[in-house]
């Protein structure tokens, strides 16, 4: 936390956290609504593997990978959990949690080798035939991603995300979608958080496909996966839906920034982080068709300050936000930790996404660490998250298409994986009690993620997965954890209806040990 708080602030700041931390730590023993859907993640480059078996087409992840020095250990994804070829033992695990759907997605260059329509690939599609028929003979609802960021290369080779092209060439990959899976796929999500696929694939290059424009790059690519998103959504509404009778949304990640203070200038700027982030994409398609307010004033007034003629923020046309705006069925919420935010006037910083929001943001020291280094565990963020979504948007219908937690130092690659236990437990129940407290419309809850699998720039040194996977074993088992019980029994009692005096009393003595801590560390700054 920077600077040095005055005494006042030190005591508000002890009787808010202390507060916070009964309110947070105290258990919700309830269930979820009836018919609340439960359901686990992943996606194609992350557990596909056969990156160039049957037809497909190279991908930017194919090509960010095999170019080398860019993933940790320099993995790559061509086989990962091999489930091209071991899709049934995905199922068989599937239906052993006992999930209600699972969020898969598809790859464009497995279906469309050159990413357009001049070629399309039979065996690609037969592919995912067999998992959707699979899944659904289970009893298992497919939601099918129809991007999660394993653009063709053929693509990118023509400017991928930069140029405006891309638009239709989507649509044309999406409407395929609809053809050959609608009939049986009634959950569609278009493109997976293109917050970060446009500012850590454009902006800061750690991504595929790697571009380092953080000025322009993040807005010009966000700009077009809107727009590509809102003609999917218009496609569907238009061609398909009254036969098929599905629904159509995105998912959208966010953190929750809560003000490190509370000064007016930095409950201000936790509000404006809350708007360059989410509401960059959720704006213009859950609102009003455009960007937020305050990210054209803050985005202008830098580009003004450099001298530039126009905003670096690109403007869409008054027929473009028409077009736009409403392209939703529901909201898909991915959600990991939260931070603090304070205000910070960046204005000598160069530019970018991240500078030009005028925020600065902070761990508390007393969050718990995850396996992961730009999370930590934070489980009243997606409450909180939920009630702004509910608050800014009329309380849309929402999904949690992905949340969850990497092994720690301690558990990692362990079957007792206690942390995750921990993790889930505490983070699920804040969407119970944003669902009974708060009257946020939660409909279901996707965990990140079935098993371990590439975690992208990071390879396979940080695990998600309920099911341990062991990729030195070419057979690539699927060995449930610890929390695969606690899941499975999670969706069987659908939340939590009673509770003993001694685990009530446990919570009351554990919110005191997290006070203490507390209390020590900010009296002591």
């Amino acid at each position: 936390m920077s600077g040095q708080p005055d005494v006042k602030l030190r005591w508000f700041l002890i009787i808010v956290m202390v507060s916070s931390a009964f309110a947070d730590d105290s258990f919700l023993y309830d269930t979820f609504p009836a018919g609340f859907r439960w359901g686990t993640a992943t996606a194609s480059y992350q557990v596909e593997g056969a990156w160039d078996r049957d037809g497909k087409g190279e991908s930017i992840w194919d090509r960010f990978c095999h170019t080398g020095g860019r993933v940790m250990n320099n993995d790559t994804g061509d086989v990962a959990d091999n489930s091209y070829y071991k899709y049934n033992d995905d199922i068989a695990i599937l239906k052993n949690l006992g999930v209600h759907f699972y969020r898969f997605s598809i790859s464009w260059p497995r279906i469309l080798p050159n990413g357009t329509m001049e070629l399309v690939n039979e065996a690609g599609i037969n592919y995912y035939n067999r998992l959707i028929d699979g899944l659904l003979a289970k009893g298992i609802e497919p939601m099918a991603t129809i991007f999660h960021w394993d653009l063709p290369q053929a693509l990118e080779d023509i400017g991928g995300w930069l140029n405006p092209d891309i638009v239709q060439y989507f649509n044309d990959y999406a409407k395929l979608c609809y053809q050959r899976f609608g009939d049986r796929v009634k959950l569609w999500l278009t493109i997976n958080e293109p917050y970060i696929f446009s500012y850590h694939g454009y902006g800061t290059g750690i991504l595929a496909p790697g571009y380092r424009i953080p000025d322009v790059g993040p807005y010009q690519a966000g700009h077009n996966l809107i727009k590509a998103h809102a003609e999917a959504w218009h496609t569907y509404d238009n061609e398909f839906r009254q036969k098929q009778k599905g629904k159509v949304s995105l998912p959208l990640v966010s953190h929750w920034f809560e003000p490190i203070s509370s000064k007016t200038e930095d409950i201000v700027a936790a509000e404006r982080a809350m708007q360059f982030l989410l509401g960059w994409f959720a704006n213009p398609i859950f609102d009003n068709g455009d960007y937020p307010e305050v990210m054209k004033v803050y985005v202008g007034r830098k580009s003004s300050l450099e001298g530039l003629n126009a905003s670096r923020l690109p403007e869409f046309t008054a027929t473009e936000k028409a077009r736009i705006a409403g392209t939703h069925d529901f909201f898909a919420l991915n959600l990991y930790t939260g931070l603090l935010v304070e205000n910070s006037d960046r204005s000598q910083e160069n530019s970018s996404w991240d500078s030009d929001s005028d925020v600065k943001t902070h761990i508390d020291p007393t969050w718990p660490r995850t396996g992961t280094g730009w999370f930590f565990e934070v489980p009243w963020s997606i409450r909180k998250a939920l009630v702004w979504i509910k608050n800014h948007y009329n309380n849309p219908e929402v999904y949690i298409t992905e949340n969850g937690v990497s092994d720690d130092k301690e558990h990692f690659g362990s079957l007792e994986d206690q942390q995750r236990i921990r993790f889930l437990t505490n983070y699920i129940n804040n969407v119970l009690k944003a669902i009974k407290l708060d009257k946020c419309n939660v409909v279901g809850y996707a965990l990140w993620s079935l098993m371990d699998n590439f975690e992208w720039m990071d390879g396979y040194q940080t695990k998600f997965g309920l099911h341990r996977v062991n990729f030195s074993d070419p057979t690539r088992a699927r060995v449930p954890k610890k929390s695969v019980a606690f899941y499975k029994q999670l969706i069987v009692n659908n939340g939590w209806s009673t509770a003993s005096n001694s685990h009530h009393n446990y919570n009351h003595l554990h919110s005191m040990m997290l006070i203490i801590p507390i209390i020590y560390s900010i009296c002591c700054m």
